[in-house]
Formats: C-alpha cells, sequence, structure tokens
C-alpha cells in the first residue's frame, strides 16, 4: 500500500537573514528543491549548476519566491577554477555565505567486474572529489568569519550495498567521512559539518541515469510504498542548515523510509 504524499509546510522563517549558496546540480532534483526550499524560509540563495539553460530556469522559478532574480553562476566542480569562480560570485553577492549546500554528484549503473577505470573515477571525481573542493573552499571562506554551516548531500548507499552501485557507493561514503573529519576541524571555528543521507528520491534527472526497474524495485523496499519527494530531503537539508541544528556537527542524517 502507498502512503499519500503529505503537503509541503509553510514558511516558518528558518533562514531569515542568511545566505545560501546551493552547488550543482541546483537546477533540478533534489538541489533544486534545496534552493526553493531556502528562499521559501527567507534565504538569499544563489544557484549553481552545469548546465546553463537549466540553470536559468531555476533562476526564473526562484525569483517569484525571492523578488529578484538569484544570482547564477555556471560551474563544474571537477574544475577547481569553476568552483573558485562560483565562490567568488556567491560571496560578492552576497557579502559573504552563511550556509553552503554540496549537492552535485554523478550516478550511473555498472557491475564492477566491468567497471572501466574512467566510470569509476567519473563518478568519484564529481561526487566526492567535488564535495572536497567545495567543502574546502566554503571552510576557507567560514573559519575566519567564525560562523556558517555546510550541508552535504550523501546517500544510504554509503552504508547499504546495491549492485551495480560500487563507484557511487564509494564515493557517497567518502562524503560521509570527509563531512566527519571536516567537522571536526571546523568546529571549534564554530563552522559545522553535516549531512543528509536519502534512500531514494525519484525526479527527472535520476530517471535518465537508473533504469525505471531499478527505480520500481527500490520503492518496494521504501515503508510508505514510495520514493520521498525531492522537497521532503530539501527540508531536512533546511534544518541543518538552520540554527535549530546549532549543536549538530559531523553527523549523517538518514532521509529514508527503506527497510532492508
Amino acid at each position: 500500500m502507498t502512503a499519500p504524499v503529505p503537503p509541503s509546510p509553510g514558511s516558518h522563517a528558518l533562514l531569515e537573514g542568511k545566505s545560501v549558496l546551493v552547488t550543482a546540480a541546483a537546477g533540478t532534483g533534489i538541489g533544486f528543491a534545496t534552493a526553493k526550499r531556502c528562499a521559501e524560509e527567507g534565504a538569499v540563495v544563489v544557484v549553481s549548476d552545469q548546465h546553463e539553460r537549466r540553470l536559468r530556469e531555476a533562476a526564473e522559478q526562484l525569483e517569484e519566491i525571492m523578488g529578484a532574480r538569484p544570482t547564477r553562476a555556471v560551474c563544474d566542480v571537477t574544475d577547481q577554477r569553476q568552483v573558485d569562480s562560483m565562490f567568488a560570485a556567491a560571496i560578492e553577492a552576497t557579502g559573504g555565505l552563511d550556509v553552503v549546500v554540496n549537492n552535485a554528484g554523478l550516478g550511473g549503473t555498472a557491475q564492477l567486474v566491468d567497471m572501466t577505470d574512467d566510470e569509476w573515477l567519473r563518478v568519484l571525481d564529481v561526487t566526492l572529489n567535488g564535495t572536497f573542493r567545495c567543502t574546502r573552499a566554503a571552510l576557507q571562506h567560514m573559519l575566519p568569519r567564525g560562523s556558517g554551516a555546510v550541508v552535504n548531500n550523501s546517500s544510504v548507499l554509503g552504508w547499504r550495498a546495491q549492485e551495480g552501485q560500487a563507484h557511487y557507493a564509494a564515493a557517497k561514503a567518502g562524503v560521509m567521512a570527509l563531512t566527519r573529519c571536516a567537522a571536526i576541524e571546523a568546529a571549534p571555528a564554530n563552522v559545522r559539518v553535516n549531512a543528509v543521507a536519502p534512500s531514494l528520491a525519484v525526479h527527472e534527472h535520476l530517471a535518465k541515469v537508473m533504469p525505471q526497474e531499478a527505480i520500481d524495485e527500490l520503492v518496494t523496499r521504501e515503508a510508505f510504498g514510495r520514493s520521498a519527494e525531492p522537497w521532503e530531503v530539501a527540508n531536512v537539508i533546511v534544518f541543518l542548515a538552520s540554527d535549530y541544528s546549532a549543536y549538530m556537527t559531523g553527523e549523517v542524517v538518514s532521509v529514508s523510509s527503506q527497510h532492508p
């Protein structure tokens, strides 16, 4: 039996007065849902994506909420120069970042025995190394300021095995470890680093990289009999970005109804 999707909650001004950068892919899926929820909660949002058209369309939708067109930056997180440019644009536009949400990730399906070096390295470079580059840039900005919050997007696959996902699972487990180590280093400066670990949030981009039969099978593992809506994951990201989680750092919060 499938449980109904609840209505999205209204704003409680959880991020009022804060500035937020959402890295790629802020133009779709969990990334866009996060940017939208942050804007609804009162934040000034800067969005980034590797795809200019998708980014432009996202900014147009966010303008309706924010009352002004958000600053946007085209960025490939595998390129350090583009990461530096993204942060420079975001900091210039906001005067200083309070929150950075690292959402960039790349999936795919391949059996380990057949996986090429290029397939392995590409997923790790986007998903793990990209998160490293953006977390490092965020800390370089936030530590001298003595405040800030970083939220990384990991996955339950950092804990659980799934066929055909060795590269993605390894990368997401790395994001979890990176989050914990960064949190310990950043805590003396009052900067928090946490992560979310969604199980399954179906959106247009996921459907392009995962076969429908695989998605359908994963849905059967969810207690609610459905996948998460992207905004349901975004709500937890908003919580970790807000002052309501002021004593949390180094935590990886599962956003899942999945059973073994």
